[in-house]
Formats: structure tokens, C-alpha cells, sequence
């Protein structure tokens, strides 16, 4: 008996797959092995990009907070400090955002804290 090989099903899962690696350069678009390594090591890169933005957005949020604070006469470990003592529930988003667009709010905040 002849093997039987389903190619419509074969055909559909190769063509969805290029369809995920349109727009890479070279034999990474259209030839299938190359394609389908490409795709997972971008999934994997997605992934652990994803962590790493996190970490990068605090990290902005953290600096822009200190920048803010210094004017103050504080740093940054010192005021996120006396935010605890005093028991106010800022994060540190709203403060740096505060700090940057809102330099009148972020005055009254510190005030407070100091």
C-alpha cells in the first residue's frame, strides 16, 4: 500500500508558519528549516523581552524620581523612606510622572513627606 501523506494539513501548517516570518531578511522568510528556527528564537526573545522592559521602565521611573528629589535636597533612598514612614501609596509611575509634567504636585509631595 502507498504511504499517505496529508499535504492540504502539511501545506496550511508551513504557510502559517511563513506567514509569522514575513518581513525577516534572507532565507529566514521563506525557507522553511531556517524560517521555523527564526520564529522560535524570536518567541523566545519576546519572552524575555517582555521581563526585561519591565525592568528597564522601573529603572526609568527610579532615576526620574531621584532627579526630582535632589532639587530637594533629598535622595532618592530617603524620600522612598519617609513615603513608607508617612504611609503614602504613590508608585513610583504616578511619582515620576509627577516629577516630570507636574512639578507643582510633585513639590506637595515631597513637602509632605519632609
Amino acid at each position: 500500500m502507498p504511504r499517505s501523506v496529508n499535504v492540504v494539513a502539511a501545506r496550511r501548517r508551513r504557510k502559517k508558519l511563513l506567514k509569522t516570518t514575513r518581513g525577516y531578511f534572507g532565507r529566514r522568510k521563506n525557507v522553511w528549516t531556517v524560517a521555523k528556527n527564526a520564529k522560535e528564537k524570536g518567541l523566545v526573545y519576546a519572552y524575555r523581552d517582555r521581563k526585561t522592559k519591565k525592568r528597564n521602565f522601573r529603572k526609568l521611573w527610579i532615576q526620574r524620581i531621584n532627579a526630582g528629589v535632589r532639587e530637594y535636597g533629598m535622595s532618592y533612598s530617603q524620600f522612598i523612606g519617609k513615603m513608607n514612614a508617612k504611609g503614602i501609596q504613590l508608585n513610583r509611575k504616578v511619582l515620576a510622572d509627577l516629577a516630570m509634567n507636574h512639578p507643582k504636585a510633585f513639590e506637595a509631595v515631597v513637602k509632605s513627606v519632609k
